[in-house]
């Protein structure tokens, strides 16, 4: 069994009098520690998809199963619960709160679980390790370069030791020699880790990283790429 299953995956919504279809119908498996990256055009849907794993929206129809438990029907609080044990999620523009040191930002989300100061001390510490920035925990974002916001949003991200990592252009914000040093980063987590990544990207050159590249348009998957079958 996958540990993602998609199943005539749809997402529907209303502009004024228009009805926009973002994704239709979409049949899709991710395998356990797999790397997948998403590309096609603006308004293919791979945001709308990444959304909808993420439980941040919900499918119009169709089912979606993450480790044999279907999500696509549950509860708003149940939903909730569900998304912030089994995902994390990096934004391009960080969203880290500025008034926060690097380890606040960090410690954020295990404020939502039932876990004492000490464990979650321990957990930010090893995630700020992971990432190689333990040395900048006391630094505000404006203190730090894009590429250390970056490495902060994905020790944020993992640090509630997710199911699933979603990458919304981990790297369209970044120079050159940030965006090769994040997407190490999220190769080693991958890799070392077993840490399954799904990530939206507009740049070819990131993924490289992927084992498996998808492309959609106007909602549908047009074509798959994996390992050796990659340009």
């Amino acid at each position: 069994m996958a540990l993602i299953e998609c199943r005539q995956l749809t997402r529907t919504y209303r502009r004024g009098n228009e009805e926009i279809t973002p994704l239709r119908d979409l049949d899709l498996d991710i395998e356990s520690g797999g790397f997948v990256a998403l590309m096609g055009p603006s308004g293919s849907g791979k945001t709308t998809l990444l959304n909808l794993l993420a439980g941040i929206d919900r499918p119009t129809a169709g089912t979606l199963s993450v480790a044999g438990k279907p999500v696509h029907n549950l509860p708003r609080r149940a939903l909730a619960n569900w998304r912030s044990a089994h995902v994390g999620y990096i934004f391009q523009l960080y969203n880290l709160i500025p008034v926060l040191t690097a380890y606040e930002n960090v410690e954020l989300p295990l404020l939502l679980q039932s876990l004492s100061r000490s464990e979650r001390h321990d957990r930010v510490a090893t995630a700020l390790e992971a990432v190689g920035i333990e040395d900048r925990h006391e630094h505000y974002p404006r203190q730090l370069s894009g590429g250390q916001e970056q490495r902060v949003a994905i020790a944020r991200a993992i640090v509630t030791e997710p199911t699933i990592l979603l990458a919304d252009e981990p790297t369209g914000d970044l120079d050159r020699q940030s965006a090769t040093s994040v997407m190490e980063l999220l190769a080693q987590l991958n890799s070392e880790q077993g840490r399954t990544i799904v990530m939206v990207t507009h740049d070819p050159r990131t993924t490289e990283w992927a084992d498996t590249v998808l492309h959609l348009e106007k909602g549908r998957l047009v074509e798959q790429a994996v390992g050796s079958e990659r340009p």
